[in-house]
């Protein structure tokens, strides 16, 4: 096949998949694929999955473990014993004066353990809560001065990790990688709440007959 006609072809393949995509990623694109197709490496430890969405789902949540272990190391003697309880103060901090229930969710975690969490965080003094004007029955949360301070600690641990687990993967992928995936965690992150409690084949049903839609 002439090249030209293969390029142009590639690049038609690649921006119906990403139509938001710029040249930059399509280069990305051909570069890792090419790559990717070359590296004979073992895909991923355990039991690899038998079709593609759940061996990058796989991938993905072995890396999720892995960087929860090592941030776990990392903030040790921080008074912050778990990635998740940062990511928390975090969204206290960026959203000061929240319902206690909007943080837990946010955060996708269930009202019962996002409870707890909050809690521990309180008794730590990282964190108080207050009021609500308008509802007697919510509390809103506000970072401390020692959660501000616990937070900036934390920060630089919790980078040198993330510096750490991507020192392999070019800056250029990571950023491609980032493009590609934001889309399925925004779309997830709009609806897992309102699934909850329902049956996967319902569940299964809608998010398809969503996606028809939008595409």
């Amino acid at each position: 096949m002439n090249k030209t006609v293969d390029l142009v072809n590639r690049w038609a393949e690649f921006e119906e998949k990403h139509a938001d995509g710029s040249i930059e990623d399509f280069c990305r694109y051909l570069l890792i694929h090419k790559r990717e197709s070359e590296n004979k490496a073992p895909l991923v430890g355990g039991v690899v999955p038998f079709n593609t969405p759940g061996l990058l789902l796989k991938i993905m949540g072995r890396i999720h473990k892995i960087n929860v272990a090592y941030a776990a190391m990392a903030l040790e003697g921080t008074g912050v014993s778990q990635l998740e309880e940062f990511g928390v103060l975090l969204s206290i901090q960026q959203h000061t004066n929240m319902k206690k229930t909007e943080i837990i969710y946010s955060n996708l975690y269930e009202l019962s353990s996002g409870t707890d969490m909050l809690a521990r965080m309180i008794k730590k003094g990282f964190i108080v809560e207050t009021p609500d004007k308008d509802d007697k029955r919510a509390k809103r949360l506000k970072i401390t001065a020692e959660g501000n301070r616990v937070i900036e600690v934390c920060k630089k641990r919790i980078s040198k990790v993330a510096a750490m687990m991507m020192l392999d993967v070019d800056e250029d992928d990571q950023k491609l990688c980032i493009k590609l995936l934001k889309g399925v965690e925004q779309k997830f992150s709009a609806i897992l709440q309102q699934h909850k409690g329902t049956r996967f084949d319902k569940v299964y049903d809608e998010v398809a007959a969503l996606s028809k839609k939008s595409n």
